[in-house]
C-alpha cells in the first residue's frame, strides 16, 4: 500500500460524509505501520461541534482503538490541508507526517477560508480579531504550581 493507496480512503471517507450531510466534504486516515488505525469526516454541523473536523475525529478514533493519546509514528492522510485547528492537534498527537490532498486555497474556493485563521495568529494579541485579555493569573497559576509538585502524574 502507497500513500495514493490512503489518500483514496479519504477521499472516499469526504465524499460520505459529505452524502450523509455530516458536515463539509473532508475525509482524514490515521496509518500506522501501513494499516488504518483511525478515520475521520466532518461532522460540524450534524453534531454541532465547531472542533468536529475530520482530521480531529480521525485522531480521536485512532487513539481510543490504541487506547492510547500519543500517534507517534503515524501518518495522517487528509483530503485537504489541515486548517490550524488541526494542524496543531496533529502536533499534539506527535503524528510524524501528513498527507494532503486539496489546499487550504482550494478550500477557501469553495467557501471554507481557514487561511484568515492562519494569519490571525501570527499577529501580536492586541491586534487579533477575538480580544484576549488576562484575569486572576495570580489563582490561574496555582494549578499549574500543583502540578508541577503532582508525583503520580502522566508527562505528555
Amino acid at each position: 500500500m502507497n500513500d495514493a493507496y490512503f489518500m483514496r480512503e479519504t477521499i472516499r471517507l469526504s465524499q460520505e460524509g459529505m452524502n450523509k450531510n455530516a458536515g463539509g466534504p473532508f475525509g482524514a486516515v490515521i496509518v500506522k505501520d501501513q494499516v488504518i488505525i483511525g478515520r475521520g469526516y466532518n461532522q460540524v454541523t450534524s453534531l454541532h461541534d465547531p472542533t468536529a473536523h475530520a482530521e480531529i475525529n480521525a485522531i480521536r478514533d485512532a487513539c481510543r482503538q490504541i487506547e492510547h493519546f500519543s500517534l507517534e509514528n503515524c501518518v495522517i492522510y487528509t483530503s485537504c490541508e489541515p486548517c490550524p485547528m488541526c494542524l496543531a492537534a496533529i502536533y499534539w498527537a506527535r503524528i510524524r507526517r501528513i498527507v494532503y490532498g486539496n489546499t487550504r486555497a482550494d478550500a477557501a474556493a469553495i467557501d471554507f477560508d481557514d487561511d484568515w485563521i492562519y494569519r490571525e495568529v501570527s499577529l501580536p494579541l492586541p491586534e487579533r480579531f477575538v480580544p484576549m485579555e488576562q484575569v486572576l493569573a495570580s489563582e490561574a497559576i496555582q494549578a499549574f504550581e500543583a502540578w508541577r509538585k503532582k508525583l503520580d502524574k502522566m508527562a505528555y
